[in-house]
């Protein structure tokens, strides 16, 4: 009788056999991409006018949007406060308007369940715009119309790059969910 060799792991399922999730992955991928994504902006050369879009709020909203569920809405405290720390604002700016949309967008998803990526696209339209415009009016600044244009390319730019955060979110959700072999 011949004998007969046990398949090789790298097969379509044997290689996912004896596999999870890492719990710290898992736990701390949206956490550290949020406060990168606020660190990320100090890093840029200082500019007359606004261009660099609020990348941190925006990863916020890629993290909620893609993932509802993920974050819990208590989480605009702390990443906020980690924000208001590198972002030039008032403290306490990023605090109340990351609470305020965490939970404007599950009211929002508690009335309407069902979303598809338009849907999310003008939530984050709608929460950038108003993230910005309270930005220019709470920031100290005298609030006139030539300041007003000065914030529209910082605008456009954060609207048009927001499917692209929304694409690096997905990513960044299959590396947090990748699977890693058991010790």
């Amino acid at each position: 009788m011949e004998r007969v060799e046990p398949r090789a792991r790298s097969d379509a399922y044997g290689s996912r056999i004896n596999r999870s999730h890492s719990p710290i992955l898992a736990n701390i991928v949206p956490w550290v991409s949020i406060v990168l994504g606020s660190l990320l902006p100090v890093f840029v050369v200082a500019a007359a006018l606004p261009l660099i879009p609020p990348l941190g709020y925006m990863m916020l909203l890629g993290w909620r949007l893609v993932r509802p569920g993920l974050l819990a809405v208590w989480v605009g405290l702390p990443l906020g406060l980690i924000d208001d720390l590198y972002s030039g604002q008032p403290f306490g700016f990023a605090i109340f308007m990351w609470s305020v949309t965490m939970i404007a967008i599950e009211a929002i998803e508690m009335r309407m369940p069902w979303r598809n990526f338009w849907q999310d696209w003008f939530t984050a339209c709608i929460a950038i715009l108003v993230y910005l415009l309270a930005g220019w009016l709470l920031s100290g600044g005298e609030p006139t119309v030539r300041s007003l244009i000065a914030i529209v390319p910082q605008l456009v730019l954060s609207l048009l790059l927001f499917p692209a955060i929304a694409r690096l979110t997905a990513a960044l959700d299959r590396l947090r969910l990748s699977r890693w072999k058991r010790v």
